[in-house]
């Protein structure tokens, strides 16, 4: 019975330090179940793709599919979609295989990449939206060489981690869909009068048919970019600090 109190000594002192080393762990691992899951890096790529390097208005890429499909909304929006997807896959793809891929061969292994999920966009739109795959037609096919999503993969994804890769995907996306719709938008409503299929501008509004025609996607893109640089420019100046004296 003498040995009871140190007994009960020895295990209130082992108590005491594996609860200190359950709190160490504890403050260990707290970092890492506290961050966050989506980098401040990857929403930053995401909102870049949607104005400050918007592939159209900003890059100035893809513009012959651009303003080819742009002649309808629901044009835009197929277009738009499809090549979201193709550039979202793609960048994710490129970004996992990027350690394995040879320097050499890059550019062959991006088309491989490319092409395969074209293939499939192609595929599944043919299917279940063959109207909208007949008015796109060969631009459809034409993904795999379209300047974005190559300019993507080579500047971006290969160099970069799979999150960050997708977020700029998304983000590039989102930006050329809303170009091709806010084009198409314009150009559906001045070359029939009508948007989406339903009259807006009445039976005695005279459409003017160039809008329907490349010319016409010409004139409205270069009004546009003009406006968009304008705006782009009276956001600098309002940034810029102002000295008074």
């Amino acid at each position: 019975m003498q040995f009871d109190p140190a007994l009960n000594s020895i295990k209130r002192s082992i108590r005491m330090a594996d609860q200190g080393r359950i709190a160490q762990d504890v403050t260990i691992l707290e970092p890492v179940v506290r961050a966050p899951v989506i980098p401040k890096e990857a929403l930053d790529d995401l909102v870049k793709g949607i104005w400050g390097e918007n592939p159209v208005f900003r890059l100035v890429l893809g513009i012959c599919s651009f303003l080819a499909v742009s002649n309808t909304v629901i044009n835009g929006i197929g277009m738009g979609l499809a090549a979201s997807f193709v550039l979202i896959a793609s960048n994710a793809m490129i970004s996992a295989l990027r350690s394995v891929i040879p320097d050499k061969v890059r550019i062959p292994c991006y088309i491989i990449v490319i092409a395969s999920f074209v293939t499939i966009v192609d595929l599944v739109m043919a299917a279940y939206t063959p109207e909208l795959s007949d008015a796109l037609g060969i631009f459809i096919p034409l993904i795999v060489v379209n300047c974005i999503i190559f300019a993507r993969a080579e500047a971006f994804a290969a160099k970069n981690s799979i999150i960050r890769s997708v977020a700029d995907g998304i983000g590039m996306g989102i930006g050329y869909t809303i170009s091709l719709v806010v084009l198409g938008a314009i150009r559906e409503i001045l070359g029939t009068g009508s948007l989406l299929g339903i009259k807006i501008l009445g039976e005695s509004f005279p459409p003017f048919i160039v809008m329907a025609l490349p010319a016409g996607g010409f004139i409205i893109f270069g009004l546009l970019l003009a406006a968009f640089n304008k705006v782009d420019e009276s956001r600098k100046k309002a940034a810029e600090p102002h000295c008074s004296i």
